[in-house]
């Protein structure tokens, strides 16, 4: 290589002068680091695959998961025709596990996307107005922290009755109270902030200063919280239905099914646990997510 060429090489390979490299938003950095996880993109990975599952089960299910047959109950795993067996009914647990999804998958995911708007529009509310109101909004918040999750849910759903919407509306209850605590502890720190004294000594309505600077400061954490409050939603979900409070059979639900199958767990152990083994996978991959997600907004890396 000539010294021409090696100038030139070199003089090709620096910034121009007084020109920056092109910044990168926050989102940005974001999915950049959450492209880098190895953990967290297999469980996205796994995730995408029980979502698009679920949501082509009428096509993916090789039989009607809701067709019964005695002569073929029981049938175990490993079956030419039933791959994954049937259940105490007869009907093929492959095609009620992928209807099932469905079901868990929605039940996990509304209840949260309904109290994570609930919530964070009530801490918002707080955490920028404050005084009176604050008070009011918190301490009624306070008196739901003084029951566990789980207690609460069933509760709830002992007294609104057996159904999907009355369980969504029983999660949707018990979410709301964190969500709105995490919104309202965030709201307070963001408006003492020096941007947002400016924006009022402008002149900026209170609308504009919530729209303009708290809303996107106060998005991040209150997403990330809530994403972590997914995987509890289908738990608890499920739960309510083994119990009897959630989906009511024969609807294709994990939790359901895992109810109407433990009668059976020493005929046929395998076929029992597959459910569980579906809710466990499912919560597993979206605690890890959130994880990943959390680390990955952290704003200190």
């Amino acid at each position: 290589m000539t010294d021409q060429s090696l100038h030139l090489a070199v003089a090709t390979s620096r910034p121009a002068k007084g020109r920056r490299p092109p910044s990168r938003s926050y989102w940005h950095n974001v999915v950049r680091r959450l492209a880098r996880d190895p953990v967290t993109m297999v469980c996205f990975v796994l995730l995408l695959l029980i979502i698009l599952s679920a949501i082509l089960a009428p096509w993916l299910a090789p039989y009607d998961p809701y067709k019964t047959s005695m002569a073929r109950r029981l049938i175990a795993p490993g079956h030419a025709r039933y791959w994954l067996g049937t259940d105490e009914l007869g009907r093929d647990l492959l095609s009620r596990l992928l209807y099932g999804g469905r079901l868990s998958l929605f039940m996990g995911f509304t209840p949260v996307i309904l109290a994570t708007m609930i919530g964070g529009g009530l801490g918002v509310i707080a955490g920028y107005v404050g005084g009176a109101l604050n008070m009011a909004i918190m301490r009624i918040i306070d008196v739901f922290y003084a029951f566990p999750s789980v207690l609460l849910a069933v509760a709830i759903s002992g007294i609104l009755g057996a159904g999907m919407v009355n369980a969504i509306v029983s999660l949707v209850l018990v979410f709301v109270p964190p969500i709105a605590r995490i919104a309202e502890s965030v709201t307070t720190q963001v408006r003492t902030q020096d941007f947002v004294d400016a924006a009022r000594a402008t002149g900026a309505s209170n609308w504009l200063i919530v729209k303009d600077h708290v809303i996107p400061n106060v998005t991040g954490p209150i997403l990330s919280y809530a994403s972590s409050l997914i995987s509890v939603a289908i738990v608890l979900a499920s739960g309510l239905s083994f119990l009897g409070l959630g989906v009511v059979p024969p609807e294709a639900e994990w939790g359901s099914m895992l109810n109407t199958l433990r009668q059976s767990i020493y005929v046929a152990p395998l076929n029992s646990i597959l459910p569980g083994v579906m809710i466990f996978v499912t919560s597993m991959c979206l605690n890890l997510m959130s994880d990943g997600l959390r680390s990955a907004m952290d704003v200190k890396q």
